[in-house]
């Protein structure tokens, strides 16, 4: 096998190809890894546990390219983690006279810690571009339907009219949601320096006067927080990194589902932009990009648990807990990036088909105001009289074949009320288009 044959993502269309999967990748860890190897030897000389031509050194060493990643992967079998060899063979590239500065008071776990936290880091300000996108493609999707009539659906059935524009104005707020528990997590998202039992004793060894020191200059070099503990078993990080980006799957992929079903052939009332083909049936237009966000959307609660579950982590430092996160991780990275990139994708190309739902508005023949009619009418006829006399016109309404208004119209009782302004779907909107516009207040 070679690098190359690694992570192509044949079997995931969801992010092959995408900007996360390159900052995912095997060889964007590497580059992780080596920045905190670098970052390490800078922040010691900065502190003078180190020369400054060690720092320099290192950091011309610590380049990707003089690295096999094939070759690493098959050498971490024998330590459990890459960067046993990986250490290796920077110090040899450092030199005689600064390779011992390589990785200096540092743990396997400080290093990949680290590196998984540039990784999501990195991924995440991806995801935040994407979720940018999104909401703004749905804002004008909001404000431009704010008034168009649609019906509304609970539990697959018909109920009441709503608008298109308050429908994209809740997705947009799930993308919000999203948006804000990334930033938040994207901002705290620490450093991981504490040694060999998470007490900084090698680095007060090394010469260190106040080795509590070290970590925030090991974080700063790295743009990243600085963590009030070494966190080898307290993965507060990495369950937040979790549930956020759980989360964001989550929001993505109830917009991606209502897309599918209002796509559906027998409804129609949108389309993608730009549908995909079928090897077998030329006509069709796939809902592609909506179908491989709902997958991801299917796939992240599982891995969100195993991250979740590796807080149960013994110890100060864990066989198993800590290693049954990095492939998750980066699974979980993967999708909500790729998802991100679709959804801004189809958010941005969706195509909306007012006419359509108007016509569905009109397949019950007006009873889909049927709750309008029960609260106007109670008033005039009774409560009892109105719920009797609206039951026995739904029932003549799908016999008969008429509009409810036109049965509605037999009777003498409603003489006088304007029937077809009471029964018009457009009419009963509620407060839709006011709802809409508080949601698109929010910035």
């Amino acid at each position: 096998m070679t690098s190359a044959d690694i992570d192509a993502g044949l079997l995931a269309p969801g992010w092959a190809g995408s900007p996360a999967a390159a900052e995912t990748s095997d060889t964007a860890f590497l580059r992780a890894l080596l920045d905190a190897e670098v970052a390490l030897t800078r922040a010691q000389a900065a502190l003078g546990l180190a020369p400054e031509g060690a720092a320099t050194a290192v950091s011309e060493a610590a380049d990707t390219a003089g690295f096999d990643v094939a070759s690493l992967a098959e050498r971490a079998r024998d330590g459990g983690n890459p960067v046993i060899p990986l250490v290796a063979e920077l110090t040899r590239a450092a030199g005689t006279e600064h390779g011992p500065y390589v990785h200096r008071g540092a743990t396997s776990q400080d290093i990949m810690d680290t590196a998984m936290m540039l990784v999501a880091a990195r991924t995440l300000d991806l995801v935040l571009g994407d979720l940018g996108r999104t909401e703004r493609a749905l804002a004008r999707l909001a404000a431009r339907h704010r008034d168009t009539p649609m019906p509304g659906r609970t539990l697959t059935q018909h109920a009441v009219p709503t608008t298109f524009g308050l429908k994209a104005a809740g997705w947009r707020s799930l993308v919000l949601d999203a948006r804000d528990r990334v930033t938040a997590v994207r901002a705290s998202l620490p450093a991981q320096l504490g040694g060999a039992a998470g007490t900084l004793a090698a680095f007060s060894a090394y010469g260190a006067e106040d080795a509590t020191a070290l970590p925030g200059t090991y974080a700063r070099e790295l743009g990243l927080a600085e963590p009030l503990l070494p966190w080898h078993t307290l993965r507060t990080p990495v369950a937040d990194l979790a549930g956020c980006l759980a989360f964001t799957a989550g929001a993505l992929g109830k917009a991606a589902v209502d897309v599918l079903t209002l796509s559906r052939t027998e409804i129609g009332e949108v389309a993608e932009g730009s549908g995909g083909g079928s090897s077998a049936m030329p006509h069709k237009a796939n809902p592609v990009r909506a179908t491989l966000i709902a997958s991801g959307a299917r796939r992240a609660p599982q891995l969100a648990a195993t991250l979740h579950g590796s807080l149960v982590a013994e110890d100060e430092r864990p066989a198993g807990a800590w290693h049954a996160e990095w492939e998750t991780l980066r699974d979980l990275l993967r999708l909500v990036g790729g998802a991100a990139r679709h959804a801004a994708e189809l958010t941005e190309g969706l195509r909306v088909r007012p006419e359509v739902m108007e016509e569905h508005l009109r397949l019950t023949h007006g009873l889909i105001v049927s709750e309008r009619l029960s609260a106007e009418l109670a008033p005039v006829l009774g409560r009892a009289r109105a719920k009797e006399l609206i039951t026995d016109a739904a029932e003549r309404t799908y016999a008969e074949g008429r509009s409810l208004a036109e049965v509605l119209s037999d009777e003498k009782e409603l003489a006088g009320v304007d029937l077809g302004e009471l029964t018009d779907p457009a009419r009963y909107t509620g407060s839709a288009g006011a709802l809409t516009d508080r949601a698109l207040e929010r910035r």
